[in-house]
């Protein structure tokens, strides 16, 4: 058990008294008009806690990058006019140091800095020359790293911790990973879930935009955090989302935010139901991955179908499908597959890659007692 013994609440008492916490704004802070105009209509809605990126790490370079400090000033008049308390995202002591002058004293970390323990490593160095009623006062948020590592995740919160934060806690954006998938960022919720159990007392809050990258996502991911006891959500909510400078597609208007938080349902507390939620989030997660391998594999199988007609080779190659029926075979037993299951799966996937490739010369003739490509 990770020893963080005196950590403060970060947020109010909703959080305290079993309602989860609501964050809300636009990915990004594009201009003065647009920022205010979403806090306001998300204070309307009853949003207490206001989110929004100055600086941007975007993956190449030329994308939308944030307007930088100079929307800072929007985010403390946020506050001035709606009462929401202002959050952003830093990256570096500079960043801090500029959101702290603007009076933002809740930030996160997001998940490429949170990989980097030199960057945590120098944001703890900052914070830890800081006198102490700014460190009291200071609420830091950090976001999963983008590849599934607990431990990296828990680093970077203790960092911040030895620095003097006690108001802390994490956010779950979902993991990166290659190839396509039905969300932008897998949930991997094994890894948040075991970080909540290793710190009970740490706020775990669910970021349902970047996991899913749609908006039509956003209600069921977030139905499935809570359903898992997270305290909450931070979720990019855009006055006008198709025209946002970044990340469009996964924000939704504050309208839409109400109607997704008024559908949520709370569920029944229950030991064994969330250890068999969790179990059956993880089957679905593993099913989606079998899905998009199938897909790759599919693709595969059409590339090598493309160079056998370029170079008159046939499509039917028996010497490498027994092969390769052995030796998947062989690793399946290994790893506690029965022989006769493995055989069932290969032969199908064998029968789909051939049916592929003979689809491309215009020919549909029956395939069953085909031999493996």
């Amino acid at each position: 058990m990770v020893e963080f013994k005196d950590l403060i609440p970060v947020f109010d008492a909703e959080s305290q008294c079993g309602s989860p916490v609501i964050i809300a704004g636009p990915c990004s802070a594009e201009s003065r008009a647009q920022t205010l105009r979403t806090a306001e209509e998300l204070a309307s809605a009853g949003i207490r806690y206001f989110r929004a990126g100055v600086w941007k790490p975007r993956t190449r370079p030329g994308s939308f990058e944030g307007v930088g400090a100079k929307a800072l000033p929007w985010l403390a008049e946020v506050r001035e006019k709606t009462d929401m308390t202002p959050m952003t995202e830093i990256a570096s002591p500079a960043h801090l140091r500029n959101a702290l002058r603007a009076g933002i004293c809740t930030v996160w970390i997001g998940a490429r800095t949170a990989a980097n323990p030199f960057a945590v490593q120098e944001i703890a160095d900052f914070i830890s020359g800081l006198p102490r009623g700014e460190k009291d006062r200071m609420g830091v948020l950090v976001k999963n790293p983008v590849n599934p590592d607990l431990e990296l995740w828990i680093g970077a919160l203790q960092r911040l911790y030895r620095a003097g934060v006690r108001r802390l806690g994490a956010i779950h954006r979902g993991f990166s990973a290659y190839g396509n998938h039905l969300y932008r960022n897998v949930p991997e919720w094994r890894i948040p879930i075991e970080l909540k159990r290793r710190i009970p007392s740490l706020p775990l809050i669910c970021d349902p935009s970047h996991i899913g990258g749609r908006r039509d996502l956003i209600g069921k991911i977030s139905q499935q955090a809570l359903d898992m006891r997270f305290d909450g959500l931070i979720v990019e909510s855009h006055c006008d989302p198709d025209c946002a400078l970044s990340d469009s597609a996964q924000q939704v208007t504050p309208s839409e935010l109400s109607t997704i938080l008024l559908s949520l349902r709370s569920c029944p507390d229950s030991t064994a139901e969330d250890s068999l939620r969790v179990y059956r989030e993880e089957i679905d997660i593993i099913d989606e991955g079998l899905v998009s391998l199938l897909s790759r594999r599919m693709e595969v199988a059409r590339c090598i179908g493309g160079l056998k007609i370029r170079e008159g080779v046939s499509v039917v190659q028996p010497g490498r499908y027994s092969m390769l029926m052995e030796h998947r075979v062989a690793d399946g037993e290994r790893l506690g597959l029965c022989p006769e299951f493995m055989r069932r799966i290969l032969g199908v996937i064998h029968e789909e890659s051939v049916r592929q490739q003979l689809s491309l010369r215009g020919n549909e003739n029956e395939i069953a007692a085909t031999e493996d490509n």
